[in-house]
């Protein structure tokens, strides 16, 4: 069930749109916000909500990469595996992430403090290879900087 907070929040964006329906992604990011993640009971509440059916909201959260359907760790750390990023070395930054988190792409780390998955574009090409955390866009990596960045996260 949504909490009347995140319904209150769902709601104020209703005005900023045509339809209820448009407010989907935003209406899951508001979920994912408060819980972290989007259950199979939310995806139901915020389709009740809008009009829409389980199966069409179902469609659009996992075309969205960062709207996350299982449970992940408190920050999420997205590492780029585009051909710009794979052309400037993102393999080893992939490797350095493994290392130093101790899971392989997909899982979270056993103090739930990360979750490492790979993303098909950062958007941030001219700037290869490139890794976010939460919402922090880090350009130009190199594996010695990843331990300084994941510090600030712990």
């Amino acid at each position: 069930m949504l909490s009347d907070e995140e319904r209150r929040e769902i709601e104020a964006e209703f005005p900023r749109y045509q339809t209820k329906r448009a407010v989907s992604i935003d209406a899951m990011k508001i979920v994912q916000r408060h819980r972290g993640w989007v259950s199979d009971e939310a995806l139901r509440d915020i389709a009740e909500l809008l009009d829409m059916t389980t199966d069409e909201l179902e469609g659009l959260a996992t075309f969205y990469p960062m709207i996350y359907r299982e449970p992940v760790g408190k920050h999420v750390v997205l590492y780029c595996d585009s051909i710009s990023c794979w052309i400037m070395g993102c393999d080893r930054v992939r490797e350095h992430l493994e290392m130093r988190l101790g899971v392989k792409p997909g899982e979270t780390t056993p103090d739930g403090r990360f979750t490492l998955l790979p993303i098909v574009c950062l958007g941030a090409c001219d700037h290869a290879p490139v890794m976010m955390v939460d919402d922090d866009l880090y350009r130009d990596l190199e594996p010695l900087q990843i331990d300084d960045i994941l510090t600030r996260y712990a």
